[in-house]
């Protein structure tokens, strides 16, 4: 359609130039012959062909801008509507991003409230270890201790052990010295004096 347009603005104005033409050699024809009164008639016809022409050519401006115009409008919609999906993009990409945004903030604050927690966690554990490494410690003391006293409670009880055979030994040859002289005794009690 906008070719066939061309065409025929194309058109109007070769028939505009054409009618100028048409006028002027109007004139200049019966300026030739010298008539005054063919002149004027000339000069008539081509002030009415020079009108038409105008005309013409005016109607072409009006058409051309009038598409222009239509062109614009239409360019305008275009872009008024692509604005407005554009427009409708960013608020959604803006919603979207603002909703990443908010999930990773939420992220990090729970990333940052667990990191907060576990710090507590290790200084606990740390406590808790130092306090088990001194009670280790104090333990470690106290088994050494009761080792040397064990070591010491061994001595003296292999040495009660070697004294009680002793005193097992001095009871059994005391005892018999005892039977001895119970015996002996028993036996001077039976003699007559």
């Amino acid at each position: 359609m906008s070719g066939n347009r061309r065409r025929q603005r194309s058109t109007r104005l070769v028939v505009a130039v054409l009618l100028l033409v048409l006028a002027t050699l109007a004139v200049a024809g019966t300026a030739v012959t010298g008539s005054w009164a063919l002149v004027t008639i000339a000069a008539v016809v081509a002030l009415v062909l020079g009108v038409a022409a105008t005309k013409i050519t005016h109607t072409e401006l009006l058409d051309s801008r009038q598409e222009a115009a239509r062109d614009r409008a239409a360019q305008a919609r275009a872009y008024a509507d692509l604005t407005e999906v554009r427009t409708a993009e960013n608020v959604a990409f803006a919603a979207d991003m603002q909703g990443l945004v908010a999930k990773r903030d939420a992220t990090v604050a729970r990333l940052e409230k667990r990191l907060g927690d576990a710090a507590a966690e290790l200084a606990e554990a740390r406590r808790e270890l130092v306090e088990a490494g001194d009670r280790a410690e104090t333990a470690q003391r106290a088994a050494e201790r009761l080792t040397q006293q064990l070591a010491g409670a061994d001595e003296r009880a292999n040495q009660a052990v070697v004294r009680v055979a002793e005193l097992e030994a001095e009871l059994d040859v005391l005892t018999s010295q005892i039977h001895a002289l119970e015996a002996q005794a028993r036996t001077q009690a039976r003699r007559p004096a």
